[in-house]
């Protein structure tokens, strides 16, 4: 069996305000609380700079976008390098000129900017319409080698996608990341809210089985408005780690801010995958329909 080998992970759940430079300077502030405790490994929420600003279709917003690496990836590789970390941030890049997207970088304490991963999938619902702002990843599912494990960084909608956690992982990925910004529209939360955030942990943990690797959820907490004026989205926190058996081993609260911390043994990876063979098992010869949009004769 392997021996241990041992990670200190940081998830900071944040409220995200209107003022860009003070959400990064609360942001660094945070990663570097979380360094003095330990962590190895800082990963942040999605879109941390700015509120949530998905929730209308205004041109106005694109002028939230950078160049990814750019100034924030330039200011936490500086941060990295000084506390001897990893983090992975998430941000709205500007590609050219009428090209943006959603995507997280990897910097770290040796080599700076590491790399970068386009979010894949681009939801298109009421209060999230990421279609209007953001083109589809190009980049494919990544993996990110850091000096004590590997990374396989996904960005929130990707989160409900087996096929995106599977593709990572056979790329070596011992944690799946997913940085997000998730939560209940106010007025449907008594009816639907406790199913919908259940459903959404749900679906993670089944990952982490499933792959037998760890699982990182950074979710934002706290109410932002809609723009427009009309509503707004409470995001739910409770960001969380689960096991490669699918337990939580940490989550956050619902309506605080709060870095949370904890030591993972990712030797413990191939054991769990020695007892759960589903690596092993994988009919390869049989899932050729998987490329396919719906299993009909047409």
């Amino acid at each position: 069996m392997s021996q241990a080998r041992r990670l200190q992970v940081a998830l900071v759940q944040m409220r995200c305000g209107t003022d860009v430079q003070d959400n990064l300077g609360r942001a660094l502030a945070a990663t570097r609380e979380a360094a003095a405790g330990g962590a190895e490994l800082v990963c942040l929420p999605e879109l941390f700079r700015s509120r949530y600003f998905c929730q209308s279709e205004d041109a106005a917003h694109f002028v939230l976008a950078e160049p990814v690496p750019g100034p924030s990836t330039e200011a936490f590789a500086a941060l990295a390098a000084e506390l001897g970390i990893t983090v992975v941030i998430s941000l709205f890049e500007r590609r050219a000129p009428g090209l943006f997207h959603n995507t997280a970088a990897v910097v770290d304490q040796r080599r700076g900017y590491l790399g970068k991963y386009r979010k894949m999938h681009i939801p298109d619902d009421p209060r999230y319409y990421e279609k209007y702002y953001f083109t589809p990843g190009d980049l494919g599912f990544r993996v990110f080698d850091i000096a004590a494990a590997r990374l396989g960084v996904l960005v929130c909608w990707d989160q409900w996608y087996p096929e995106a956690a599977r593709l990572t992982a056979l790329q070596g990925a011992e944690l799946l990341i997913y940085p997000t910004a998730i939560g209940w529209h106010p007025e449907e939360k008594a009816r639907y809210g406790e199913r919908q955030h259940d459903a959404w942990e749900l679906a993670q943990r089944a990952h982490a089985v499933a792959n037998g690797c760890y699982v990182v959820a950074i979710n934002r907490t706290g109410f932002e408005p809609d723009p427009s004026g009309e509503g707004g989205i409470e995001f739910w926190g409770q960001s969380f780690v689960a096991a490669p058996d699918g337990r939580v081993l940490l989550r956050g609260p619902v309506d605080q801010e709060a870095i949370l911390q904890l030591e993972l043994d990712l030797g413990e990876i191939e054991s769990f995958r020695i007892g759960w063979p589903f690596l092993r098992d994988r009919r390869i010869d049989a899932y050729a329909g998987i490329t396919r949009r719906f299993a009909d004769e047409d």
